[in-house]
């Protein structure tokens, strides 16, 4: 099967961006990636959206020299058995839109980036933004881009909420949604934003949260994910070297900044605005973060609530990684449901 090569990270840029809370980012930025073509009428694209900590680089392998913020130069996609020629989402037929979501650090208007009133990082005065205003900023570029409409927004995790944010904000703009290792609403126990603050502040490079001039904060970020990928279900031996490589490019600011964003995300009351939308919700039966019983009943509420629905439980031994990790699982299930929607 033919692979994707020399992907190109790209960049959209808008002026006063105006966010929920009423302040405004004077310059918004969004790095994202495409795989396939357009197709003359316009009407093939999909968008894919991540995961907490993960960036736009879904697919295929960066073009040297041409990879995003915090990408290994040459790696694989994290979705990249599900998008390419021939694969679940096939971009012989569709036209694919990877975007790093607002308030994240792999290029992404957030708070490594520069604030152009001080002209250096926003650290700690990033505003606060919500789920709405990753999806309002989303739209943005999709617009840009000549998008009157989408096949699907497709995403795990935090990429699940967007996904089902999409679907509340902009009813009927796309056909579906494939949203994986994920619920409507986010699980109350995630919560910790202040244990996970405090852990934060107490590597020795802290400087009260301006760190970018004293080496970052590398031991503070690479025990959190550490325990974090043990609790998605990776092998320890693999966490640890993903933790140390990760915590080289990620922003601790960026982890609460997005942390703050998920505890408000919840669209349970909306799903009138769902029924425009067909829904496919693929879980893990083994996934730590998201209670079996918990997305079941969800998906019960959906249905009743008239949405266009199909769920999907994993039989997978992943974890929270269970929808990359085992793509192949529900590949076919996936890809039914994208033909499904032509």
């Amino acid at each position: 099967m033919p692979e994707l090569n020399d992907i190109e990270s790209k960049t959209f840029s808008a002026r006063d961006f105006r966010l929920e809370s009423g302040k405004t980012l004077p310059v918004l930025q969004l790095a994202y990636e495409t795989y396939g073509a357009l197709s003359p009428a316009k009407d093939n694209a999909i968008l894919v959206v991540h995961g907490y900590t993960s960036s736009h680089h879904a697919a295929g392998r960066n073009a040297a020299g041409k990879h995003g913020r915090g990408v290994t130069e040459g790696s694989a996609g994290w979705f990249d058995g599900l998008i390419g020629p021939g694969k679940a989402i096939d971009t012989d037929r569709h036209f694919v839109v990877s975007v790093n979501a607002l308030g994240s650090a792999h290029g992404s208007s957030g708070p490594n980036s520069i604030d152009p009133g001080t002209g250096k990082p926003y650290g700690p005065t990033f505003p606060e933004i919500t789920l709405r205003d990753m999806v309002a900023s989303q739209k943005l570029l999709v617009d840009s881009l000549g998008l009157k409409s989408l096949v699907a927004v497709v995403g795990p995790s935090m990429g699940g909420f967007q996904s089902f944010q999409w679907a509340a904000s902009y009813p009927g703009f796309m056909k579906g949604i494939a949203a994986s290792v994920t619920s409507p609403r986010a699980p109350g126990r995630l919560g910790g934003l202040e244990a996970l603050q405090k852990r934060l502040a107490s590597d020795p490079n802290w400087n009260g949260g301006w760190y970018y001039e004293n080496g970052g904060i590398p031991a503070a970020l690479e025990q959190i994910r550490y325990e974090t990928l043990l609790n998605y279900g990776q092998g320890e031996a693999e966490a640890k070297v993903a933790a140390k490589s990760w915590a080289q490019i990620y922003d601790g600011h960026s982890l609460v900044t997005l942390r703050r964003a998920i505890d408000g995300f919840d669209i349970t009351k909306q799903y009138d605005q769902l029924k425009q939308t067909k829904v496919l919700y693929v879980i893990s039966k083994t996934d730590k973060l998201f209670d079996l019983t918990d997305c079941a009943a969800h998906a019960l509420d959906m249905r009743k609530a008239g949405v266009d629905l199909t769920y999907v439980e994993m039989p997978s031994d992943k974890g929270h990684m269970a929808s990359h990790a085992d793509a192949a699982m529900w590949a076919p299930i996936l890809g039914a449901f994208i033909k499904s929607l032509a």
